[in-house]
């Protein structure tokens, strides 16, 4: 069975939506009805002494898609796959074939333009073209060619080696320097540079713009109600009244800090050969400068060069990626932990949709599943990308095969990244505030405002403020007639005391308006989020 777009299976199966996409430096949409393959199995599972009998045939009618995506193993390319199909194009199998693709064709074209490299002349533009084109057209048509050659060769990266010679064994120029294909290359410096190209493009491309727009859409919540007065809780327990404004704001700052951050990381490549020495490079042709070479050839395609390496490039920069990601969503679970709180409170109403259901018994239920929802798939791209990033940099020696099949499920991890985002938007766009709500809590909790009346009375030195106020309120029924019978009795002067009496829950917020207003000042502008 073929490898669904974010899995690590691989076999003889690709979806046939990818037609005339061109995964690399731009962005793409699915424009047409997607269909898959035949995929016939038979299977007999043993159940309590009876014998169970299974045929299926995965083959949509009339390009139905959606009776297709019912036989897909993982959620990803089934239930959420309209979700998530911007990053098929990265990392389907399709995708992979793509992008090694390319760095195949982008070598042979860089060994024409070397002096000494005799063997391969300067290539004219009409063979440069052509192999440009190669990159530029490639199909799925092509992508299935490839699949088949592995069927024989039983190696994927060689096949693509391959499928490059038949393409251009009846060109007259590029005919003479088939085997200039892959030359000096082992697998992996070709499949480092496709998966550097693969993150950098997804994430410029997919991930940023969602980032961006998570971090909008919390500048905006926090702008909108920097005014509403709201009860904090610390430890479960009423504490000092804040705004529901600022409280968004924070997870703005803190989704958008780790934004940038995450755009700061350097996506490296390595072309340093079998054991990251060069040797075959150097007895073929040594007088050239290889390390040279290979960094003007790993630089032009928009990465950054690793020097030193074994037979893989050592994928600390994609702990770093996974890891700042890793972040980012945890920032978004917090929310979505909290605005789970928060409609549970009734400080939220939630918009409801024609037709929409709850509960499957109780009709009156508006169940916040957005949040829900994102908040299970930020737990499952966590656990993937964690797992990457603590596994990644480790090879033994000079390198072992662990990495393949994890660099493999690199896209699953962005694709559960990706899914609670828009779920979290999805829920916030239908978040509608309850200020009346947000009123009476403010005003069933008069004691909030003990650390106010305490830390006046410090100022005034007034003995045992703390004391007083802990005296006053610990465990106790706290309003507003109370409270103001006990500034009444202090020894303050009578403007600090005037201020005391006519300070109110809703009044004592402290700077929680202004910092909501400011955020977007000091956040800075997040449209231009991207990797370099």
């Amino acid at each position: 069975m073929e490898a669904t777009a974010f899995g690590s299976v691989r076999g003889g199966y690709v979806p046939r939506f990818c037609r005339h996409l061109r995964p690399s430096f731009t962005s793409y949409s699915f424009l047409g009805r997607q269909c898959g393959a035949v995929l016939n199995s038979t299977s007999t599972v043993p159940a309590k002494g009876l014998t169970f009998n299974c045929r299926s045939q995965m083959e949509p009618v009339n390009g139905d898609m959606e009776s297709f995506s019912l036989m897909m193993l993982s959620p990803l390319d089934g239930r959420y796959q309209p979700k998530v199909k911007e990053l098929q194009p990265f990392f389907s199998e399709y995708g992979l074939i793509f992008h090694r693709v390319l760095v195949e064709v982008k070598w042979l074209l860089k060994l024409s333009e070397i002096p000494e490299v005799k063997e391969v002349p300067t290539f004219s533009q009409e063979t440069r073209t052509f192999l440009e084109n190669i990159i530029q057209e490639f199909s799925l048509s092509d992508a299935r060619e490839v699949k088949e050659i592995e069927k024989v060769t039983n190696h994927d990266v060689k096949a693509v080696e391959y499928f490059l010679k038949q393409k251009c064994k009846s060109h007259p120029e590029i005919s003479k320097v088939l085997e200039f294909f892959h030359f000096a290359c082992t697998s992996e410096d070709i499949n480092n540079l496709a998966y550097g190209l693969m993150l950098k493009d997804a994430m410029n491309t997919v991930m940023f713009p969602f980032m961006a727009n998570l971090c909008k859409a919390f500048c905006t919540l926090a702008k909108d109600n920097a005014h509403v007065a709201m009860l904090s809780r610390t430890h479960g327990q009423s504490a000092s009244p804040t705004t529901l404004g600022k409280e968004m704001a924070i997870f703005a700052y803190r989704l958008g800090y780790r934004a940038q951050r995450t755009s700061e990381v350097r996506i490296f490549g390595k072309f340093a050969g079998a054991v990251g020495n060069y040797n075959a490079h150097k007895i073929s042709y040594p007088e050239i400068d290889w390390p040279r070479i290979a960094q003007e050839f790993v630089t032009s395609l928009g990465l950054q060069f690793n020097p030193y390496v074994t037979q893989i490039e050592p994928h600390d920069y994609m702990a770093e990626l996974f890891d700042n990601i890793t972040m980012f969503n945890n920032v978004l679970a917090d929310f979505d932990d909290d605005v789970w709180n928060y409609i549970s409170l009734g400080y939220f109403k939630q918009l409801t949709k024609e037709g929409e259901i709850g509960s499957s018994t109780m009709p009156h239920k508006v169940n916040p599943i957005d949040f829900e929802n994102s908040r299970g798939n930020l737990y499952m791209a966590n656990q993937n990308l964690s797992g990457l990033s603590m596994k990644l940099p480790i090879s033994r020696m000079q390198r072992d095969l662990v990495d393949s099949t994890l660099l493999r499920n690199v896209g699953v991890g962005l694709a559960h990244s990706l899914l609670a985002y828009k779920n979290a938007l999805q829920g916030i766009k239908k978040l509608q505030v309850n200020e009346l709500r947000l009123t009476e809590d403010l005003e069933k909790n008069w004691e909030v405002l003990a650390e106010a009346i305490q830390t006046v009375m410090r100022r005034y030195a007034v003995p045992e403020p703390y004391e007083k106020l802990k005296e006053l309120t610990r465990g106790r029924a706290v309003n507003k007639e109370n409270i103001s019978s006990f500034i009444q009795n202090l020894d303050l002067p009578e403007e600090p005391k005037s201020n005391l009496l006519n300070l109110t829950p809703h009044l004592y917020i402290g700077e929680a308006e202004n910092l909501a207003r400011s955020i977007d000042e000091v956040l800075g502008p997040l449209s231009g989020l991207k990797i370099n």
